[in-house]
């Protein structure tokens, strides 16, 4: 039997509202583009030698109905004006033949950029911790970003975030942000 390893990933992100929560949801995978897919939540590696492909070109790739594996976070509030996110980051070591690593992170109250940021930190954390890249988490995350691109261990760091205002009549907002393997 082949190895279900995925080639490929793109990312994508959608925000959806609906007085039901479940609908809410689906319309955030409307809104990514995801919606007509069987999607399989996975854990976080990314594997070695996939490479990001722009999501126009991800979605020409599948049909309605196809198995996809997907590294997927997603929040709701059904609370007027709550600020709400999903992040997803990723971090990709300079060595192709090794692996690299996705990170969910789903918060209340942070921006895009700080929720963006704090999803890439994660990925980089975990994949410097196994390359053995010595890092300091008390120090801010732009002073190790900046150290591993120095060590020449990590290449890459990346996130894809959806924000949004919880519905101001109370309609369940949903976002979600969404690293999709293409096989």
């Amino acid at each position: 039997m082949d190895a279900l390893i995925p080639k490929r990933m793109f990312f994508t992100r959608g925000v959806g509202r609906h007085k039901e929560m479940l609908s809410s949801f689906e319309l955030a995978l409307r809104d990514a583009g995801i919606e007509k897919y069987n999607l399989v939540p996975v854990s976080s590696i990314y594997p070695s030698g996939c490479k990001m492909v722009p999501k126009v070109k991800g979605l020409s790739l599948l049909e309605p109905g196809q198995v996809v594996f997907c590294v997927m976070a997603k929040n709701a509030t059904n609370e007027p004006n709550r600020l709400v996110a999903a992040s997803v980051g990723c971090a990709i070591p300079a060595d192709p033949n090794a692996y690299g690593y996705l990170s969910e992170h789903h918060s209340f109250g942070e921006t895009e950029q700080k929720a963006g940021d704090y999803a890439e930190d994660l990925a980089a954390s975990m994949l410097a911790s196994t390359l053995g890249v010595p890092f300091d988490p008390n120090t801010s995350y732009d002073e190790r970003k900046e150290f591993w691109r120095i060590s020449d261990k990590i290449v890459k760091t990346t996130n894809v975030t959806q924000s949004a205002l919880g519905d101001k009549n109370g309609l369940w907002t949903t976002v979600l942000a969404t690293a999709v393997f293409l096989l």
